[in-house]
């Protein structure tokens, strides 16, 4: 198996817990994509993905629906997609993805949070070659031989397929993303979920008192808000 899956076993042990923190970002990717396309997923393919993905955390209908009609309301404000870059303790690098309707405010928090736990908020591109940025795709597995999806979806730029008891995942660079969901939607095979993840070039193992140093800053910052992702280079257990 390769990078991908191994990086999506280690964090599916971990984070994506507080179910309300899921509606919260959700609820903004609703926002952004209407504001992009309109309220019609039919018509609009970046709402269609958000609205699996709301499903696939048993997001409410009504609450969907609410998302929708606030975000196609023109006194909605708008949010805005800042990346954050910089070092936890030990030479761990972290890229924060944000959504926020107050540049200034988040600003300010996230540099806080470095500061705080003697880590070094960077510049502009100072980490982010360090990540490849990737597109994924959950399917429904039923009647899908996985090896035979890979070699037909190569062709779209698939670079990993594998099975876990969660269906079939397809991944791929990250600018792939939209000629793969026309074509597992041409074919009629249902995508439970879908997005975008930063999966680290090279990790660095550490001992479990320095791991324990990153994982304070990681977490003031998952506690966020306006925190979408935080990834970084700490290599992680898939056990713990």
């Amino acid at each position: 198996m390769g990078r991908a899956f191994e990086f999506r076993k280690a964090r599916k042990m971990k984070r994506w817990s507080a179910m309300a923190k899921a509606f919260t970002r959700i609820g903004k990717d609703i926002v952004m994509a209407v504001k992009e396309g309109g309220p019609d997923p039919d018509s609009n393919s970046r709402l269609r993905a958000v609205i699996q993905n709301a499903k696939s955390v048993n997001m409410p209908k009504d609450n969907i629906e609410r998302a929708i009609k606030r975000a196609s309301d023109k006194s909605q404000g708008d949010y805005k997609e800042v990346l954050f870059e910089g070092y936890a303790p030990h030479g761990i690098a972290i890229l924060v993805e944000t959504a926020t309707d107050n540049n200034n405010r988040t600003v300010a928090n996230i540099r806080s949070y470095f500061n705080k736990c003697d880590g070094n908020l960077g510049t502009s591109g100072s980490v982010e070659f360090m990540f490849d940025h990737t597109c994924n795709f959950r399917i429904n597995a039923e009647g899908i031989d996985p090896e035979e999806l890979e070699l037909e979806f190569i062709d779209f730029g698939a670079e990993e397929v594998f099975q876990d008891e969660d269906g079939i995942l397809i991944y791929a660079p990250f600018e792939n993303f939209g000629a793969i969901q026309k074509e597992l939607e041409s074919r009629e095979i249902e995508i439970l979920s879908s997005g975008f993840e930063r999966i680290p070039q090279v990790t660095k193992k550490l001992t479990s008192e320095e791991a324990a140093d990153v994982e304070k800053l990681l977490e003031k910052i998952e506690e966020d808000d306006d925190v979408q992702n935080v990834y970084h280079t700490m290599e992680e257990s898939s056990a713990s």
